[in-house]
């Protein structure tokens, strides 16, 4: 239990240390061209403050969405070693029919639709 203690003493400490260094670190010196949009070496075209389409973010949600997905069913190779690996096959299951039904919903409303 002291080694955990020190442990956590000690990554606190660090991290509390490395967040106040990095208030004070800083040289906060704004002018023109650090306030300019940049856009790649041209002069802005428009406004940098223009809002994202709604359908962008809701492919992107939906990228989130099915990465996640597979980060959630790559622990399952090890699933066959465990006692009951019927119980972990039927929870992937269950997510993968979830997800499946969702995004058959997503396409039935038309939101896969990039252009109308």
């Amino acid at each position: 239990m002291n080694l955990l203690m020190t442990i956590i003493v000690i990554c606190t400490l660090l991290s509390a240390v490395l967040a106040t260094v990095s208030f004070w670190l800083p040289q906060m010196s704004p002018d023109h061209e650090k306030l300019s949009p940049y856009e790649c070496g041209f002069d802005p075209l428009g406004s940098a403050r223009l809002p994202f389409s709604l359908r962008f973010f809701l492919v992107a949600i939906l990228f989130l969405l099915f990465d996640l997905e597979i980060a959630l069913l790559l622990p399952l190779p090890w699933g066959v070693q465990l006692i009951f690996p019927t119980t972990t096959f039927l929870w992937a299951s269950a997510v993968l029919i979830l997800l499946t039904l969702g995004l058959v919903y997503e396409w039935l409303q038309g939101g896969l639709e990039w252009a109308e």
